[in-house]
Protein backbone atom coordinates (compact mmCIF):
# COMPACT_ATOMS: atom_id res chain seq x y z
CA UNK A 1 0.00 0.00 0.00
CA UNK A 2 1.18 3.61 -0.71
CA UNK A 3 0.20 6.49 0.88
CA UNK A 4 0.79 10.56 -0.34
CA UNK A 5 0.15 12.97 2.64
CA UNK A 6 0.01 16.03 1.98
CA UNK A 7 0.42 19.40 4.09
CA UNK A 8 1.40 23.47 3.79
CA UNK A 9 -2.48 24.23 2.44
CA UNK A 10 -4.27 27.59 3.98
CA UNK A 11 -5.26 31.17 3.91
CA UNK A 12 -3.22 33.73 2.62
CA UNK A 13 -3.60 37.04 1.61
CA UNK A 14 -3.22 37.89 -2.30
CA UNK A 15 0.66 38.66 -2.63
CA UNK A 16 1.70 35.75 0.07
CA UNK A 17 3.65 32.95 -0.20
CA UNK A 18 2.62 29.14 0.99
CA UNK A 19 4.70 26.29 0.39
CA UNK A 20 3.38 22.40 0.12
CA UNK A 21 4.87 19.54 1.14
CA UNK A 22 3.77 15.66 0.51
CA UNK A 23 5.45 12.86 1.71
CA UNK A 24 4.82 8.89 0.18
CA UNK A 25 4.77 6.30 2.29
CA UNK A 26 4.47 2.46 1.75
CA UNK A 27 5.87 -0.35 0.11
CA UNK A 28 8.12 1.66 -2.86
CA UNK A 29 11.46 0.77 -4.34
CA UNK A 30 11.86 4.33 -5.70
CA UNK A 31 10.01 7.81 -7.04
CA UNK A 32 9.85 7.98 -10.59
CA UNK A 33 8.35 11.57 -10.61
CA UNK A 34 5.95 13.56 -8.59
CA UNK A 35 3.63 16.51 -8.93
CA UNK A 36 1.55 18.84 -8.20
CA UNK A 37 -2.35 19.05 -9.61
CA UNK A 38 -4.52 22.18 -8.55
CA UNK A 39 -8.60 21.78 -9.41
CA UNK A 40 -10.48 24.79 -8.29
CA UNK A 41 -14.44 24.70 -7.98
CA UNK A 42 -16.28 24.44 -11.62
CA UNK A 43 -13.00 23.88 -13.34
CA UNK A 44 -11.06 21.22 -14.39
CA UNK A 45 -8.42 19.75 -12.77
CA UNK A 46 -4.96 21.28 -14.21
CA UNK A 47 -1.09 20.24 -13.55
CA UNK A 48 0.67 22.98 -11.61
CA UNK A 49 3.97 21.82 -12.03
CA UNK A 50 5.83 17.94 -11.82
CA UNK A 51 9.33 16.79 -11.12
CA UNK A 52 11.27 13.36 -12.09
CA UNK A 53 13.87 11.81 -9.52
CA UNK A 54 16.50 13.39 -11.70
CA UNK A 55 15.09 16.92 -11.10
CA UNK A 56 13.55 17.57 -14.55
CA UNK A 57 10.74 20.22 -14.27
CA UNK A 58 7.08 21.17 -15.73
CA UNK A 59 5.31 24.16 -15.31
CA UNK A 60 1.81 25.21 -15.79
CA UNK A 61 2.60 28.84 -17.40
CA UNK A 62 0.55 30.34 -15.10
CA UNK A 63 2.56 29.18 -12.47
CA UNK A 64 5.92 29.64 -13.68
CA UNK A 65 8.39 32.52 -12.30
CA UNK A 66 6.16 32.07 -9.14
CA UNK A 67 6.18 28.99 -7.81
CA UNK A 68 8.84 26.12 -7.28
CA UNK A 69 8.66 22.51 -7.20
CA UNK A 70 11.57 20.65 -5.69
CA UNK A 71 12.31 16.80 -4.34
CA UNK A 72 13.87 14.90 -1.71
CA UNK A 73 14.38 11.67 -3.37
CA UNK A 74 15.69 10.21 0.24
CA UNK A 75 12.68 11.40 2.23
CA UNK A 76 10.39 10.52 -0.86
CA UNK A 77 8.79 13.94 -0.75
CA UNK A 78 8.27 17.11 -2.82
CA UNK A 79 7.35 20.48 -2.48
CA UNK A 80 5.90 23.22 -4.27
CA UNK A 81 6.80 27.07 -3.10
CA UNK A 82 4.49 29.17 -4.11
CA UNK A 83 4.75 33.06 -3.88
CA UNK A 84 3.20 35.60 -5.29
CA UNK A 85 -0.15 34.06 -5.10
CA UNK A 86 -3.21 35.84 -6.67
CA UNK A 87 -7.03 34.95 -6.20
CA UNK A 88 -7.13 32.93 -9.18
CA UNK A 89 -4.84 30.71 -7.65
CA UNK A 90 -7.33 29.53 -5.17
CA UNK A 91 -8.02 25.45 -5.48
CA UNK A 92 -7.40 22.23 -3.73
CA UNK A 93 -4.07 21.06 -4.72
CA UNK A 94 -3.72 17.39 -4.80
CA UNK A 95 -0.24 15.21 -4.85
CA UNK A 96 0.72 12.83 -7.54
CA UNK A 97 3.65 10.17 -7.54
CA UNK A 98 4.51 7.38 -9.59
CA UNK A 99 6.62 5.01 -7.79
CA UNK A 100 8.46 2.43 -8.85
CA UNK A 101 7.66 -0.84 -6.97
CA UNK A 102 8.01 -4.17 -7.15
CA UNK A 103 5.74 -5.34 -9.41
CA UNK A 104 6.26 -2.09 -11.73
CA UNK A 105 5.41 1.25 -11.85
CA UNK A 106 2.14 3.07 -10.63
CA UNK A 107 0.09 6.10 -9.85
CA UNK A 108 -1.05 7.58 -6.57
CA UNK A 109 -3.00 10.77 -5.43
CA UNK A 110 -2.89 12.38 -2.29
CA UNK A 111 -6.28 13.27 -1.08
CA UNK A 112 -5.64 17.55 -1.41
CA UNK A 113 -4.92 20.43 0.83
CA UNK A 114 -6.98 23.50 0.24
CA UNK A 115 -5.34 26.74 -0.69
CA UNK A 116 -7.45 30.10 -0.42
CA UNK A 117 -6.20 33.40 -1.36
CA UNK A 118 -8.02 36.17 -0.61
CA UNK A 119 -8.30 39.67 -2.36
Amino acid sequence: QVQLVESGGGLVQAGGSLRLSCTASGSILSINAMGWYRQAPGKQRELVASITRGGSTNYASSVKGRFTISIDNAKKTVYLQMSSLGPEDTAVYYCNANVQRATGSYDYRGRGTQVTVSS
